[in-house]
């Protein structure tokens, strides 16, 4: 027959653990205009009486690892652009820059290889910025949210001269791992190299980057075990903020307004980041209400991971 569990009257606790789903989950995220949640969900089913239930939030992590082969390609660009006013031009502005490889993890500082000549008669300023980049794909429409998320300033470089970055460091905040293969969400970064130029458009070049959850070991120096390696790594899990975080420049600042329109038409103007941080909070990693569970793999072909849970209480 049907078994039945009589309880007393008080505090029942029932403790209980599940195997994650071998198809792979897409990372948790809170963004802009959407979320990737998952929730655990238990039930009491009682005789005569209504249904009682409590769920909790689970978050869930799909490694990314920043050692494939795809990975760990340099990323190289260059562009030039003459400067002009009018029907008189002073001559061209160059820029090339590379990056060593095109993954990295949070706390990971991007060595920044940079050849800026300046041959017009402005004096200009060349900067980097690290862009996330959010789009939402739903009933055939697609909505994007651009952002800038961390950047660095390079010192001003004088007409007839030329400067060099060899190695110029931009560190990774704690911002979600890139979404990638989901296909309502994505989640992707960028890194751009850009200067002003009083007078003229700005000369800009992205590369593209991709921020893991399992560091490359190796450019990594830590001389400690892969286990050690990625507990480290996963530092955006903490619940806080940089301590003293550097308030990005303003987006237009940094795009042409013609491209500024394109790329954000139907957003209002952004702060004036010289009064305040201007990196919405949504941009890093969102912080966590619950203690989180053991991370979902999509390495291991057989995760032996099992998901232990908090005993879930009911008051009878």
């Amino acid at each position: 027959g049907e078994e039945s569990l009589i309880l007393l009257d008080g505090r029942h606790e029932f403790p209980f653990s599940f195997q994650l789903p071998q198809e792979p989950l897409v990372t948790s995220f809170t963004g802009k205009y959407g979320s990737i949640q998952y929730y655990v969900k238990a039930t009491l089913e009682r005789p005569a009486a209504p249904d009682q239930s409590v769920q909790t939030e689970l978050q869930v992590i799909s490694h990314i690892d920043v050692s494939s082969p795809a990975l760990l390609t340099p990323v190289l660009r260059s562009q030039e652009k003459m400067v002009g006013c009018w029907f008189f031009t002073s001559g061209p502005v160059s820029l090339s820059a590379k990056i060593e490889r095109k993954g990295y993890c949070n706390g990971e500082a991007i060595p920044i290889y940079a050849e800026i000549e300046n041959c017009s008669s402005r004096l200009i300023v060349p900067k980097a910025a690290i862009f996330q980049t959010q789009t939402y794909l739903a009933s055939g429409k697609t909505k994007t949210f651009r952002q800038m998320v961390a950047n660095v300033r390079g010192n001003h470089i004088a007409s007839g001269s030329t400067d060099t970055w060899n190695g110029k460091t931009l560190k990774i905040p704690p911002v979600s791992p890139s979404i990638l293969d989901c296909c309502i969400i994505r989640v992707e970064y960028s890194l751009a190299v850009y200067i002003h130029i009083p007078g003229a458009k700005k000369l800009m070049i992205e590369m593209p980057l991709v921020i893991g959850t399992i560091p490359c070991i190796g450019f990594s120096s830590r001389n400690s075990s892969i286990t050690s390696q990625f507990s480290m790594d996963m530092s955006w899990l903490a619940l806080t903020m940089p301590e003293h975080p550097e308030a990005p420049p303003n987006y237009v600042d940094v795009v042409s307004e013609e491209e500024f329109s394109r790329h954000v038409p139907a957003y209002p103007p952004p702060i004036d980041c010289e009064e305040q941080l201007c990196c919405p909070v949504f941009a890093y990693i969102q912080e966590f209400r619950f203690q989180p569970p053991p991370l979902y793999s999509e390495i291991d072909p057989h995760p032996t991971d099992v998901e232990e849970i908090q005993p879930v209480s009911f008051m009878l």
